[in-house]
């Protein structure tokens, strides 16, 4: 597999995704990566699931020293976390510098229900890294990832790297990627449901803590959950027309807790930016993408949908 040289030039922001074919391709194709920005004195973070983290760790050896490793199976759980948490929270602690980032946000096990908030993700990379000076490889495994993954790869990355070498994607399009999965969501089998506005929030709130606690979330979870019901809530009542819908179930993983309302979200990256310092305002949907484990979005010109998973 090709070396991977990103220096910065004149498109300074550069998104490859890297296709690799077990350990041996996977090396081959960060590792080199990773020595160059140290080499540069570039500063450089992994985020990556934790066995792609062993291993490059014990091939870098003492250079492992001078990175930044992130398991991204807890730090980007919820994809929506991944660019105000991971990448911004990275990459804005080092401005005026070009950085290098390595992040695998989809691996082999992430489920049905998460693999849409992952490609969106990977879309929006390319919408909240325009004009930044920064290079973010994704790795993708081939062996183990459907095809129609890889195919969707393709259409979220600029650039592709495998065995044959590096080139521009043809299929590249991921304004397109982000309305193709802005699908509405499936209805749940059982839910409690409550009409919501700004008169009601402490018995919508009662309602989630009850929920949380039949559920068997732990003290924590339970008041990350009422907090993210009153920010879904406040979102409704701000911007979707005054009031929503409030519906919560629990399925055989997750507690759901769902706000839906007549507004439509016009900013893809809503919730993804991170808070400016002292902003106190417009923080609602960053809370709740920090808190939640896994949040989907549908939003036409109908409504808006939020739904958001607490892993049991």
């Amino acid at each position: 597999m090709s070396k991977l040289a990103c220096a910065p030039g004149a498109e300074s922001f550069v998104h490859p995704a890297l296709f690799y074919r077990g350990p041996e391709e996977y090396l081959a194709g960060t590792v080199p990566f990773v020595l160059a920005g140290i080499a540069a004195e570039e500063p450089v973070t992994v985020a990556v699931p934790e066995d792609n983290l062993v291993l490059l760790r014990a091939e870098l050896g003492p250079d492992a020293e001078r990175v930044r490793f992130l398991d991204m199976t807890i730090a980007g759980r919820n994809p929506g976390r991944i660019i105000p948490g991971v990448l911004r929270a990275f990459a804005d602690a080092h401005a005026g510098q070009h950085v290098r980032i390595i992040g695998e946000p989809i691996w082999p096990g992430r489920t049905d229900q998460e693999y849409p908030a992952c490609v969106q993700h990977e879309a929006l990379i390319n919408l909240a890294f325009t004009g930044r000076d920064l290079t973010i490889l994704c790795p993708y495994d081939t062996q183990n990832l459907a095809p129609a993954v890889l195919t969707d790869a393709e259409a979220t990355h600029p650039l592709l790297i495998d065995g044959a070498g590096r080139r521009t994607s043809a299929a590249y399009d991921p304004v397109r990627v982000i309305a193709d999965y802005n699908r509405p969501l499936p209805e749940p089998a059982d839910a409690t449901e409550l009409a919501v506005d700004a008169t009601n929030l402490a018995r919508a709130r009662a309602l989630a803590r009850t929920h949380a606690d039949h559920a068997g979330l732990s003290d924590d979870q339970a008041a990350d959950m009422e907090l993210v019901v009153t920010e879904l809530i406040a979102n409704s009542v701000d911007h979707g027309g005054g009031s929503g819908r409030l519906r919560i179930w629990t399925t055989d993983r997750h507690l759901v807790c769902e706000v839906n309302d007549h507004g439509a979200m016009t900013d893809p990256l809503a919730g993804r930016r991170p808070a400016a310092p002292g902003q106190l305002r417009n923080r609602g949907l960053l809370l709740v993408n920090h808190m939640a484990d896994l949040v989907r979005l549908h939003t036409d010109v109908h409504g808006t949908t939020m739904r958001v998973h607490f892993q049991l």
